[in-house]
């Protein structure tokens, strides 16, 4: 005698199951990194690359690396303006405003030199004043995500509001990781005004200038 289970009803119920599901799940929007996108309207070169001397703040990341090549400090040199290359007879720079901040490179991205950070916060000021009252309006359920995001993309590119432009540049020897802090500190501090650029002749006669004189003054 042989035994035969009939799975047609099974059909029936699955589809009920799946229909059920459908209805009851809550759609979730996705997480994601908000991205900064580049303006669609056509600039000139020579246009683009004008900084108000005000405004301007270059970093420049480096690292110490042991026999492997891996980092063991990292360092943030940074300038306000523009770079003062007026030097001596001797070739040593006069004027260099170059200074420096250190930091393991074990830390995290939150633990970027607070020196550097609050010298973007006090620079980008009127727009962090701002995006902290949209915050605490979105906290208080005044606005929706949709609102909030819209009206601080508005802030951030408020071309009435004073803001920096900051400058990332990185030295042949900085880690990545560091590079991934400095470009969280843009989100973290709300700086739409930024670009990743190449070290020059002039940025590394400033760090050899500088590491000149720290060393002169230790002897």
């Amino acid at each position: 005698m042989s035994v035969r289970v009939d799975f047609t009803p099974m059909v029936d119920m699955n589809m009920l199951l799946i229909t059920f599901f459908m209805l009851c799940t809550t759609m979730i929007k996705s997480q994601t990194l908000q991205i900064s996108l580049p303006s669609n309207d056509k600039v000139d070169k020579t246009e683009q690359n004008k900084v108000k001397e005000s405004e301007a703040i270059t970093v420049i990341l480096d690292s110490d690396v042991d026999g492997k090549g891996k980092p063991t400090m990292n360092y943030v040199y940074y300038y306000t303006g523009m770079p003062d290359l007026a030097a001596d007879g001797a070739g040593n720079l006069t004027n260099n405003k170059m200074k420096e901040v250190k930091f393991d490179a074990g830390e995290a991205s939150q633990n970027f030199p607070m020196k550097v950070r609050a010298i973007l916060q006090q620079r980008n000021d009127q727009v962090l004043q701002k995006i902290n009252k949209l915050k605490a309006d979105y906290r208080a359920k005044k606005l929706t995500d949709e609102q909030y995001q819209a009206q601080a993309k508005v802030v951030r590119n408020d071309d009435n509001l004073k803001r920096p432009v900051v400058i990332i540049k990185a030295t042949p020897r900085a880690s990545f990781m560091s590079l991934v802090s400095a470009l969280d500190e843009m989100q973290i501090n709300s700086i739409s005004r930024y670009q990743v650029d190449n070290m020059n002749m002039s940025d590394s006669a400033m760090i050899k200038s500088y590491w000149q004189k720290r060393l002169a003054t230790h002897k």
